[in-house]
C-alpha cells in the first residue's frame, strides 16, 4: 500500500502510445485524480492549465514524437512544461524531454527541456530487459528497495551520456547515468526539479517513490 499525497492533485499521463495504464494506476493509488492527455483540450481549459503534474510514459519515442506533431499537441505540451508544469518522463519520456538525442530516428525531435544528451536503446533489446534497484539522489524519494532504493525495470532503456549545467544527475548505476532532474527553484532544496527523466520503469515494479515526489512538487505549485 502506497501513502497518499496532498488532496486535489490532478496528474496527467500522455496517452498516445506506451505504458499509459501502469502510470495511471500508480498515480490513482497515490490519491491523485488522473487525466489521460490525448489532445490540447485535455491539457488546457478555458481557465488555463488543467493539470498539476504530468507523466510521459515509456514506449516508442519516435512514434510518440510523430503523434504529438500529428495531433498538434507538441507545442502546447512544450509550453506547459516550459511554464513550470512538474513532469516525469520514463524511458521514452526521458528521450522526449532531452535537449539532444544522439541517435534519433529519421525526423525525430525532442522537447529540449531537460539539459541532458541521451542515447536511445543503450541497453539492448527488450528480450534482455532486467529489474534492479536504483539509488535516487533526491530528497523526498525513498523507494521499496534496500536503503530506500527505487525498484524499476530497464527495457531497451536510454542512457544519459552527458548532463549540462541546467540539470543534475540523480541516478547512477555501474558507471551509467540513468536519471536527471532540472536545476530550478523546485530542486533548490535537493529534491526533484520541475522536469525529471529516468531510464527505468518504477511503475512496472510497483515502486511509487518517484511518482509520489512528482505529485508533491505539483501540489506546491
Amino acid at each position: 500500500m502506497v501513502s497518499s499525497v496532498p488532496e486535489s492533485v490532478r496528474a496527467g499521463v500522455l496517452a498516445l502510445q506506451g505504458g499509459v495504464a501502469e502510470h495511471a494506476r500508480m498515480l490513482e493509488g497515490l490519491g491523485a485524480e488522473v487525466a489521460l492527455v490525448r489532445r490540447e483540450s485535455d491539457l488546457i481549459g478555458p481557465d488555463g492549465l488543467r493539470l498539476d503534474a504530468l507523466v510521459l510514459p515509456g514506449g516508442e519515442s519516435s512514434t510518440q514524437d510523430r503523434l504529438l506533431r500529428l495531433l498538434d499537441l507538441a507545442e502546447p505540451l512544450r509550453a506547459a512544461m516550459a511554464g513550470g508544469l512538474p513532469t516525469l518522463g520514463t524511458c521514452a519520456g526521458l528521450i522526449l524531454l532531452s535537449a539532444e538525442v544522439l541517435d534519433p530516428a529519421p525526423g525525430q525531435g525532442s522537447f529540449g527541456l531537460l539539459d541532458v544528451t541521451v542515447r536511445r536503446n543503450a541497453f539492448g533489446a527488450q528480450l534482455v530487459s532486467t529489474e534492479a534497484e536504483f539509488d535516487v539522489e533526491a530528497d523526498g524519494v525513498a523507494g521499496l528497495g534496500q536503503c530506500g532504493a527505487v525498484r524499476g525495470a530497464l527495457i531497451r532503456a536510454p542512457e544519459i551520456v552527458s548532463v549540462g549545467p541546467g540539470a543534475r544527475s540523480i541516478v547512477r548505476r555501474d558507471g551509467h547515468v540513468l536519471g536527471a532532474t532540472s536545476l530550478d527553484a523546485a530542486s533548490s532544496s535537493g529534491g526533484l526539479g520541475t522536469v525529471t527523466g529516468i531510464s527505468f520503469h518504477p511503475e512496472l515494479s510497483g515502486d511509487a517513490a518517484i511518482h509520489r515526489a512528482l505529485l508533491n512538487v505539483g501540489a506546491t505549485r
